[in-house]
């Protein structure tokens, strides 16, 4: 007789990857190669955090979230559940930085669920990436990014719409798709 009866699921946490005392990581995890998740930080269930990650303290980041190789994840940034974050992809968290300023204060970025960034993506601080939102890859992001859109470019401009799988379902960009 088999037992289905489903058991909470351990973290891995490869051997060279560093995660402080004080980090909250879910059932399920993967901490790879050579990532940090640091003190206060909270790595929600069934992630994936790739290679060579760094997760900040006090970072917040959802359940079912996949980041891949390369990414920093700055203090002031809250990723929701069932974002895909691709690699090299960058969050800053200073609107004005300067290697000595005592007045530096954090500037949030939200990243919305089921949202996806795609590599060598740059997101300047101050955003909000809206639930389901497609950012192309190299896109620089430097607006809000309405829930289902899809941006390209530098700056990250409107493309169109996609649905929850990220196809495209219209480039109307002013008559988003009703949803529902």
């Amino acid at each position: 007789m088999t037992d289905t009866t489903e058991q909470p699921s351990a973290v891995f946490v490869h051997p060279s990857a560093d995660v402080e005392e004080g980090a909250r990581v879910g059932d399920g995890t993967k901490v790879w190669h050579l990532a940090q998740i640091r003190s206060s930080a909270r790595v929600g269930a069934g992630c994936v955090i790739g290679r060579n990650v760094y997760v900040d303290a006090g970072v917040t980041v959802g359940d079912l979230v996949k980041i891949q190789n390369n990414v920093s994840v700055y203090q002031g940034v809250t990723i929701e559940d069932e974002v895909f974050v691709g690699p090299c992809a960058v969050f800053t968290n200073d609107f004005r930085p300067r290697a000595q300023n005592p007045d530096w204060t954090i500037t949030p970025t939200l990243v919305r669920r089921g949202a996806s960034i795609g590599a060598n993506a740059t997101l300047v601080c101050g955003i909000e990436v809206g639930e389901y939102a497609m950012v192309a890859a190299g896109s620089v992001v430097t607006r809000d990014v309405a829930p289902y859109q899809l941006v390209a470019g530098n700056p990250a401009r409107p493309k169109g719409w996609v649905d929850e799988k990220g196809q495209v379902v219209s480039r109307d960009l002013a008559n988003p798709p009703r949803r529902g």
